[in-house]
């Protein structure tokens, strides 16, 4: 028995034409037609949004959606044939079931999840979620960020500037030393094992995250197998911060 820890709806395969206005997606399916497809994703999907790529497509039945696809997957070739998951509305949700399972041990013992709290200095942001209970000696913030970005088997964050993860890194690290602080990267593909800042699109944040880890930050870049049948969970890749990593 696989151990999926989310299994997609029946999808149906097509090829990407072309990816426009961020939101639309136009894909050829295996019959011929042309449709136009939801694109849940607001970044640049830097090295995974080539066309004439192999894609996957979800289908909604409900009749006031304005477009019945969504664009799943996409299948990349950097290292071999690999499905990246391209929904960002997917990863949050994903979390929210590992941590219902305790599959991440490096966050200890907790008894209760609570998703979109308000924190932060001018209380305007949500952190994804905050951990507490059981012998949960601090609460524990914890913010997700989509990764899809690689370089050989070197899975790399942001692909593109990023004031917004920028604060978001700030407001962790105002966190500490009273709260427990951790970023977990959700690596949308199976075929890194490694993972560091992406310097080159943002040395900005690479410096935040570097400044953020020597204060106490934690950082979970945690490693998912992406298919057409569903989503399962590999463990942590390695972390490459510089030189002698």
């Amino acid at each position: 028995m696989t151990d999926w820890l989310y299994r997609y709806p029946p999808l149906q395969p097509g090829i990407l034409l072309k990816r426009y206005k961020r939101f639309f997606a136009d894909v050829q399916l295996p019959s011929g037609e042309v449709v136009t497809a939801h694109c849940p994703n607001t970044g640049p999907m830097t090295g995974v949004s080539t066309i004439g790529s192999a894609v996957q497509l979800s289908q909604s039945d409900n009749p006031n959606r304005k477009l019945a696809y969504t664009l799943e997957l996409i299948q990349v070739h950097d290292n071999q044939p690999t499905w990246v998951g391209v929904n960002t509305a997917l990863p949050n949700r994903i979390v929210k079931l590992a941590l219902t399972k305790h599959l991440f041990p490096e966050l200890g013992d907790y008894s209760h999840i609570k998703g979109e709290v308000v924190y932060g200095v001018d209380k305007k942001s949500r952190i994804d979620f905050l951990l507490t209970g059981n012998d949960t000696e601090r609460p524990i913030y914890l913010e997700v960020k989509n990764t899809t970005w690689c370089t050989g088997t070197l899975a790399l964050f942001p692909d593109t500037e990023t004031t917004r993860g920028q604060k978001h890194l700030r407001e962790l690290m105002a966190l500490l030393p009273n709260m427990r602080a951790v970023m977990l990267y959700f690596i949308n593909r199976g075929d890194c094992t490694e993972f560091a800042p992406g310097d080159s699109a943002d040395p900005v944040y690479g410096k935040l995250l570097r400044d953020a880890i020597a204060l106490g930050v934690e950082v979970l870049p945690c490693r998912f197998d992406i298919s057409p049948e569903g989503i399962r969970y590999l463990g942590l890749a390695r972390m490459k911060l510089g030189i002698g990593d």
